[in-house]
Order: C-alpha cells, then structure tokens, then sequence
C-alpha cells in the first residue's frame, strides 16, 4: 500500500503518540493501521535519520489503485481543507488543483498551519486535510463495494460520496459524474504539528508491505 511518511524526533515521539489518540479514536484518519522504523532503517523510500523515529500513515492514494484496479477510471480533482460541523463535512475552504502544483497539497496546509484537526477530534467542529475525487456515475456500485472490502481490510478513508451531477461540500461537480471526498493520510499528524512538535513529512513516500502494518494502539 502507498504511504506518507513522518520523521519525529526521538524524545518527542511519545508526546506525539499521545497528540495523534485523539484523531485516530475520532476517525479522522485513512486508516488505524500505521508502522514505525528507527534510525537507518526504511519506510517506503525513506530512511531514517538520525535521533529520528519514521512514522507511516496510509496513504488515500490507496483507495485510488483498489478503484483503478475494479476498472473505474477515478479523477483526483485536489487537495483542500474540509471544515467539518458536528462531525460533518461541509464545505472546503482551500483547495490546490494537483494538475496546478508539483507539490503534496497536505504538506502545504500543515506546513501553513491551516488545520484545527485536533479541535475538530475532541469538539466534531475544525478544519481538517481531505481529497476530491470524481467517478462516473455508473460505477458507484462497484466503489460502494470496495470500500466495504476496504474496511473490512481495516482501511477507511471515503469521508462523503455524493449523488450524480449534485454538488459535494459546495464543489460543483460533472454531468453524470459522483463526488467523493476522502480523508487526508496526514490528518494525525497534523494534530501533532498543532501541539507545536516539528515533523517532516514526505507524502506519497513509496510502497510498504500491508503485512508491515500494525494497529496504532499498539505504539
């Protein structure tokens, strides 16, 4: 599965753990399944440097190629930031065009801090990292099915699917098309750079292993 990954620094990992429960207990994450690697070793294709601890979230990019390989052909619109009300999505309030910009969206946003993932975990209302994806309308039987499967293999991510040709969190959306809106990989992290703990992110860090994969409870 594709990952992003996180470089915390040695002594501030455990305060980092604890800033992540939250978002994790919440939901708001792609999935609960994370893995972890010390100094010198790799996670995707990055290795880890020195007093440092790599953290590897699951990528949404996940949901992408399990739909590519169902034979729908899924269009990623952008990267934003979602305001969510009681626990709701309403409306983006940023957004970066992918075909528009080079860089990871997510990795701007936290970088800017734009995000109140953490507020929007303990109260249900913040802003949180999410994605845009477009599907024609007659394959949204196929992706209801895959994302059934997808949780059943403990990945999540698919925050709101719309209706045919209706606008999705105020974003207009194709004729005869669906709007998907999925979860940012970054999310917990997020609430970590919040709290004032620097991490560097690398998103779309390459490929891990599923089996490599290990509940964040366990951490």
């Amino acid at each position: 599965v594709p990952i992003n990954t996180s470089l915390i620094a040695k002594d501030e990992f455990l305060k980092a753990v604890a800033a992540m429960g939250e978002v994790f207990k919440a939901g708001i994450c792609v999935s609960e399944l994370v893995a972890t690697a010390s100094e010198g070793e790799k996670l995707g294709s990055v290795v880890i440097p020195s007093g440092k601890i790599g953290l590897a979230t699951v990528c949404s990019v996940t949901i992408n190629g399990v739909l590519l390989k169902s034979g729908v052909p899924i269009e990623s619109r952008f990267g934003g930031v979602l305001e969510v009300k009681e626990s709701k999505p309403r409306r983006f309030v940023a957004i970066i065009s992918y075909s528009g910009s080079s860089l990871d969206p997510s990795e701007q946003y936290i970088r800017a801090k734009m995000t109140s993932v953490s507020e929007a975990a303990k109260t249900g209302n913040g802003k949180i990292l999410a994605n845009f994806r477009e599907i024609p309308s007659p394959s949204r039987a196929i992706v209801e099915e895959k994302i059934a499967m997808l949780k059943e293999a403990g990945i999540g991510g698919v925050y709101d699917l719309g209706n045919t040709s209706e606008p999705i969190c105020q974003i207009a959306v194709g004729l005869n098309r669906v709007g998907m809106v999925l979860l940012g990989g970054l999310n917990p992290v997020a609430a970590v750079v919040e709290t004032g703990i620097e991490v560097e992110n690398v998103a779309e860090s390459g490929l891990i292993d599923y089996q490599q994969l290990v509940s964040f409870w366990q951490l």
